[in-house]
């Protein structure tokens, strides 16, 4: 296929998917004529790689023109976008023009639609690199997974899932500790718990994650997260703005169900979180809890703020309104 979208906030899965595309394609010894990386944020350079995909390779192997940041599936300039819609039916044989984006496309725009002809042609491909959301555990550790299976590695499900634990959604940190436990690890044998918690250091953690251990009634737990956060230099009020919007959606998710509502888009949208797949998460977290508990949450995080603004130091603060009140 002569046409390539990468997409998706996953920057490294992205970057692995254009170098493979490139070492499977390029000839080595002609890639000073046949690679070109260009930058779409530089209208120059977008248009210029349009020029460069009608261009057919020297030598042998094939043409890859990479996009970074490319704009023709988001907003830019009408003439460019004209290009570009010209543009698709002229590439080169042996050529592959690779539009690489952060963002998702835009279906709205002419120029997306005339890809997605393409893509369902068969005569483009279309690839989605979309990190899992902070609050999604289950998601995190598939990224694991699937990250150990595009690295050919093997995990035990223990160490995926403290793999998970202690990064989170840091897909580059992620490849980096996997390859660094792939040169410890025994290459026919799955990477072992015992390996992850020997080489890979430190606890990914998050305002979240210190309102789960609340609501687990760890206190201790979450005053340890919360100083992790803050030796990271996480703005203290930041944080107490987060535990209130988590803890404020737990509650009016368990008064709507307790008043017999049932539709996860309308529970989400009382409720102010934006994906409404997170309802039924946390759905799991709250079973059971009244809300009482919430109610008191709250209120101890108004003393957590009340005293960072009357000038307490922020552990202080968090230990206080969560240990002494606890």
């Amino acid at each position: 296929m002569p046409i390539h979208l990468f997409w998706g906030d996953d920057e490294a899965a992205r970057n692995r998917a254009v170098e493979a595309l490139v070492q499977e394609q390029l000839d080595p010894s002609w890639a000073s004529l046949n690679l070109s990386r260009l930058d779409g944020n530089d209208s120059a350079q977008a248009a210029q790689a349009l020029e460069e995909a009608r261009t057919p390779p020297f030598g042998a192997g094939a043409r890859v023109v990479v996009l970074q940041r490319s704009p023709f599936c988001s907003q830019c300039p009408a003439e460019l976008a004209e290009g570009f819609e010209a543009a698709l039916a002229q590439v080169a044989d042996g050529c592959h023009l690779v539009l690489v984006s952060p963002g998702k496309p835009d279906a709205r725009l002419r120029t997306t639609k005339a890809l997605q002809k393409l893509v369902k042609a068969g005569e483009a491909s279309e690839q989605s690199f979309a990190l899992p959301a902070i609050w999604d555990g289950a998601g995190q550790v598939e990224l694991v997974s699937r990250t150990a299976r595009e690295l050919e590695l093997k995990l035990e499900p223990a160490a995926a899932e403290a793999l998970a634990d202690a990064v989170g959604s840091d897909s580059a940190r992620l490849a980096s500790e996997l390859e660094k436990l792939s040169l410890y690890a025994d290459p026919d044998t799955p990477i072992t718990l015992d390996a992850v918690q020997a080489l890979v250091g430190g606890q990914s953690t998050s305002a979240l994650a210190v309102g789960d251990a609340l609501l687990a009634g760890q206190p201790a737990e979450a005053i340890a997260r919360l100083d992790a956060l803050l030796e990271a230099n996480e703005p203290a009020l930041r944080i107490v703005a987060a535990l209130t919007s988590q803890i404020r959606g737990w509650l009016w998710v368990t008064l709507l169900e307790r008043a017999g509502e049932q539709d996860v888009a309308v529970i989400a949208k009382a409720a102010g979180i934006g994906n409404p797949k997170r309802i039924y998460v946390m759905r799991k977290q709250i079973r059971g809890r009244q809300p009482a508990v919430f109610l008191r949450l709250l209120s101890q995080l108004l003393d957590v703020e009340a005293a960072l603004k009357r000038g307490t130091e922020a552990g202080d603060a968090f230990r206080d309104g969560f240990l002494l009140s606890s």
